[in-house]
This record gives structure tokens, C-alpha cells and sequence, in this order.
């Protein structure tokens, strides 16, 4: 029983040198490991837990962001007490705050100082006599407010990243929860049942216990009563920030943990399933139960790549020296290869796996033509009344010193070609928006040459800057148009009332004159003032149609002459 108790607990060390070996391969691998990720909010108490299990204090601390790549944290039980980084092998840390330093120093590497973020991984191992072995995987804490020159969908980000993780059905989710805040808020439980809806793959863990108001607990959430998770609750007392700060002893601090919850009238019933220790062996036990899981399956994916690269392996050797023919044509065959796969994405014929949960690559673009665009053109509001005061500036300025009777045409031009221009910036946005998704496509389909990194990158780099450059042909081409209906207004064109050439168009027998209708042409308030039939001034609202344009422009210049005489006769 011992023997078979030893050769379980050998599993992890197993499961880590695989884990090292694709971290060092350079490449994405999609392989699914057994793993535990560790979610929470910022301040919810994960890197206090896991420096708990480590008993040193060796994880980054401070304001914000923290966390910013993932660390992958292989806890390994030995007789000596060190640290070793993957990207530093051989060299042993037995200070702890230099692998703090390292583990900022290396993370500032990839991400630059200004607290952006970065899926790359930093592999860090820890040996001790006080560990048991343990994988986890710390991820960056859930954050609403960008900080500093973060980018404005840091949380976007962020939750994009933890979701690639524990997506997985290999990962484990050690969802972290602060006990006082309400658990029905909680990001990470929240994140967690989205994957994982029905809780087989959640733990829980409440931090802060100690920090609850006077007269409330969570025993009910401990006993698994509220938000059930088919693995259950366990409670943990970090060190606070003064503790912290005053570099208080871990070992010290796991006594008077153990001491609250014996001591402690709601949990003392159940002191011995909870605390840092108990959360270790059970993470350990679940660990280890969750790689015999899932091992049958993890050897035979294992096996199916190993032949499939034993045959591609096969096939490069069997490439004589003296017959390059055959090597240019297995490259050929892969750009074009690469070329259908970017055709099919984009025409949606053929396509190799249709996904039934979002739209890609032609699909999207066609919806940014027919949907973004016309929503970009609608949402152009019109200030109306910015707008009279404009059409009234400019038939003053067009008129001068003179009055005139009816609207100048350059009033009209000035007024529509300004609003003619504010359609390039919504333009000049659905390309950009185009150039992204194709962007994305292009990615995604030299994905499929992984094996050849230098053939696939610039391959990618080749049709990334034609493309680019038929970008800011298209922009050119673009404002060129704008350019045109800028310089030229036609008012010929039969979309305007009363065009000119539709009697010519009849007389050459192309078309009756065509029945505009009853048009409106115009509507608002009329001042009127000084008439006989008004008392006073009054704003009256009138129509004008285009049926009524004939009398109506008679019945103006008859009251202008009614009054002209009146005025007389009155002198």
C-alpha cells in the first residue's frame, strides 16, 4: 500500500518534466495538461496562500497588478530549501527575495514597466523538506480600472488569459475568494462557472476569515450548503498587511491560524478540514487523483503526436541531398496550402470546421460592411441646432451687404460638403477594422506550419505587408472618392426635387416626367408680424410641398405688395 501510495505521489514530479519540456520546445503545443490554476480578484489573498504552502515570502507585492505573466510554481518535497527558474537552469536561489527580484526582473522582460501583461509563463521551481508536491499556476488577479499606461481592455485581457487556462477540462480551478465580500459577487467563482458550470472541477478557498464583521461567518459556505462545489471549501488565515510589512514569520502565523479555528465557535466542529496545511494535502491527494484520471487519456495523445512526428521525421530524412526538387516541393506544397486555408476562411466554401459559437473570418468581415459600417454612418448625430446656426451664417455671408429673397445655392454646397466629409472617418474605420480581422485570419492559418517557425514567420511577414500596403492604397482610394463628391455637387440628379433635365430626358422621349409627388420640401415656425389679418406677431407652423411650391411663391410676393401699399396709403 505504501509502495502504491509512493508511486502515485511520483506522478506529479512526471507531469512537471513534461510540462518543463513544452515550455522549452518555444512553440504552442496544444496539449492538455493536468494542472491547477490558481483565479481571484486583486487583494483576494493568492499569493499569501501559496507563500503559505512555500513558507517563505517570495512572490512580488504592491499596489495594482501584480501578477502579470503566469507562473507556473512546481513545489517540489526535497531534503535542501531552494528555487531554480526554467529560463535560468542550473542556477540554485537560497534567497528568497532574490527570486522575488528575478520573477520582476523577468516578468518587466517581456511585458516592458508599464504594467502590461503577457501569457508567456515564468516556470519557477521550489524545493523544500516543508513542501509537498504541487503544481499550480498563478494567474493575474481579475481588475476592472486600468492603471497607469495600461491598455484601456486590461480586463479584457486579463480574463481572455485565465480563461485559456482553466478552459482546459485538465485544469483544476482553485477559485480564491475573499469571506468578506459577498460570495455571490465573487470574480472568481463567477469566472469558474462559466467553464465550469456544474462545479466538478472547482475548489473553493475563503481567505480573510478573520476579517468578517462581529456577528457573521461562513460556516454554511464551508459545509458546502451555499454555492455547492462537488469539491468542496476550504478556509485559510493569511497574514494581514501589517504583518506583512512587518515581515512576520509564516511558521507563526500558521499557529495562530490553527489557533482561530479551534478556537473559534462556528468552526471549531470542523478545525481539522480547514487551514493551510489541510488545503495542501488536499490539493496534493486531488492533484494526484486528477493525473490517474486522466493518465489513459494523456498517454494516448501523447503516443499520437510522437507518431505523428516520427513520420513527418521519416519523411524530411528520406529527402536525398542531391534532389532539392522534392524538398522546394513539400515547401511548396505548404504555401499552398497556407493560401487555400486563407481563401476558405474568407469565401466560407468548403470550410474544413464550421463553428456553431461565433462568427470568423468572412463572415465577420461581411458583417462589418453590412452591420458595423451603417451603424458608424447612422450614429453621426446632427446637432440640429448647431446646424441652423451654420446654414444661417452662411446665407449671410454669401448674401453680404445685400438681403436676399431666396437661399443661395453656395449656402447649400457649404453646408452639404461639410457633412459629405464626415463620412471619410467612418470609412477610414471600417477599413482599419477590416485590415484587423484579416490580420487575424492570416495568423491563424500559418498556425498550421508551427513545425517550420521560419518558414511560417515570414511567410506571415510577406503577406502581412502586402497587405498593408494595399491598405493605404485602399485609404487613397478612399478619400479620392470623398475628393470627388467634394468637388462636383449634382443637383441634376434626380434625388433632388425640381432637377433640370427631367423635361429634356421627356422631350428625348428617354422618360415621362417623373411624378415626384406630394414631397415635403420644407417645414418649421414662421414668424409673421404687420399683417392685417394678425394682431401683433405670431409663430405660426407651416408645410411647404412640393404640389404647393407654385401658389406659394405667388401668395409671398402678393402680401409683400399688399403691404407695400398699405404702407403708402398709412404715409
Amino acid at each position: 500500500m505504501a509502495w502504491a501510495n509512493q508511486g502515485m505521489q511520483a506522478l506529479i514530479p512526471v507531469i512537471n518534466r513534461v510540462q518543463d519540456a513544452f515550455s522549452q520546445l518555444g512553440t504552442n503545443v496544444s496539449f492538455e495538461l493536468p494542472q491547477i490554476a490558481v483565479v481571484g480578484g486583486q487583494s483576494a489573498g493568492k499569493s499569501s496562500v501559496l507563500e503559505n504552502f512555500v513558507g517563505k515570502d517570495f512572490l512580488p507585492r504592491g499596489s495594482g497588478i501584480v501578477t502579470r505573466r503566469p507562473l507556473i510554481l512546481q513545489l517540489i518535497q526535497d531534503r535542501n530549501e531552494y528555487a531554480e527558474f526554467l529560463h535560468k537552469k542550473g542556477h540554485r536561489f537560497t534567497d528568497f527575495d532574490a527570486v522575488r527580484k528575478e520573477i520582476e526582473d523577468e516578468t518587466d522582460r517581456v511585458t516592458g514597466q508599464n504594467k502590461g501583461i503577457s501569457p508567456h509563463p515564468i516556470n519557477l521551481r521550489v524545493f523544500s523538506p516543508n513542501v509537498l508536491n504541487l503544481t499550480l499556476i498563478d494567474l493575474p488577479g481579475l481588475t476592472k480600472v486600468p492603471v497607469g499606461d495600461q491598455p484601456a481592455d486590461i480586463e479584457t485581457q486579463i480574463r481572455d488569459m485565465i480563461l485559456t487556462f482553466i478552459s482546459r477540462e485538465t485544469c483544476l480551478i482553485l477559485a480564491v475568494t475573499p469571506a468578506n465580500s459577498d460570495l455571490a459577487t465573487s470574480d472568481a467563482l463567477k469566472l469558474a462557472k462559466e467553464v465550469d458550470p456544474q462545479g466538478l472541477r472547482t475548489i473553493g478557498v475563503l481567505t480573510k476569515l478573520d476579517l468578517m464583521d462581529e456577528g457573521t461567518d461562513a460556516r454554511e459556505i464551508l459545509e458546502n450548503k451555499l454555492f455547492t462545489l462537488r469539491r468542496g471549501y476550504v478556509g485559510v488565515v493569511n497574514r494581514g498587511q501589517k504583518d506583512i510589512v512587518g515581515r512576520k514569520d509564516i511558521r507563526a502565523a500558521l499557529d495562530a491560524e490553527r489557533k482561530f479555528f479551534i478556537s473559534h465557535p462556528s468552526y471549531r466542529h470542523m478545525a481539522d478540514r480547514l487551514g493551510t496545511t489541510y488545503l495542501q494535502h488536499t490539493l496534493n491527494q486531488q492533484l494526484t487523483n486528477h493525473i490517474r484520471d486522466t493518465l489513459p487519456t494523456l498517454r494516448d495523445s501523447l503516443q499520437k503526436k510522437m507518431f505523428a512526428m516520427e513520420k513527418d521525421v521519416a519523411e524530411y530524412k528520406n529527402f536525398q541531398p542531391n534532389d532539392p526538387g522534392r524538398k522546394t516541393k513539400a515547401l511548396l506544397q505548404m504555401v499552398t496550402q497556407f493560401n487555400a486555408d486563407i481563401e476558405r476562411s474568407i469565401e466560407g466554401s468548403s470550410a474544413k470546421l464550421v463553428s456553431t459559437n461565433e462568427l470568423s473570418g468572412g463572415a465577420r468581415i461581411n458583417r462589418l460592411f453590412h452591420e458595423r459600417f451603417p451603424f458608424e454612418i447612422v450614429k453621426m448625430e446632427i446637432d440640429e441646432k448647431e446646424m441652423r446656426k451654420e446654414i444661417q451664417f452662411a446665407i449671410r455671408n454669401i448674401h453680404g451687404i445685400r438681403v436676399g429673397l431666396f437661399t443661395p445655392d453656395m449656402a447649400f454646397e457649404a453646408i452639404a460638403k461639410k457633412q459629405i466629409a464626415r463620412l471619410k472617418e467612418p470609412s477610414l474605420k471600417c477599413v482599419d477594422l477590416v485590415v484587423n480581422e484579416l490580420a487575424n485570419v492570416i495568423r491563424q492559418c500559418a498556425d498550421t506550419m508551427a513545425r517550420y517557425p521560419r518558414l511560417r514567420d515570414e511567410l506571415e511577414r510577406i503577406v502581412v505587408s502586402y497587405m498593408r500596403e494595399r491598405e493605404q492604397t485602399a485609404k487613397q482610394q478612399i478619400g479620392l472618392i470623398v475628393d470627388y463628391e467634394l468637388a462636383y455637387m449634382n443637383t441634376n440628379h434626380e434625388d433632388f426635387i425640381g432637377f433640370s433635365n427631367a423635361e429634356a430626358k421627356a422631350s428625348q422621349g428617354q422618360s415621362a416626367k417623373k411624378n415626384l409627388g406630394n414631397q415635403v420640401i420644407r417645414k418649421g415656425w414662421l414668424s409673421v408680424s404687420n399683417i392685417s389679418f394678425v394682431r401683433g406677431s405670431k409663430d405660426c407652423w407651416f408645410v411647404l410641398t412640393s404640389d404647393s411650391l407654385s401658389w406659394y411663391k405667388d401668395d409671398i410676393l402678393y402680401e409683400r405688395k399688399a403691404e407695400k401699399t398699405r404702407r403708402k396709403a398709412d404715409e
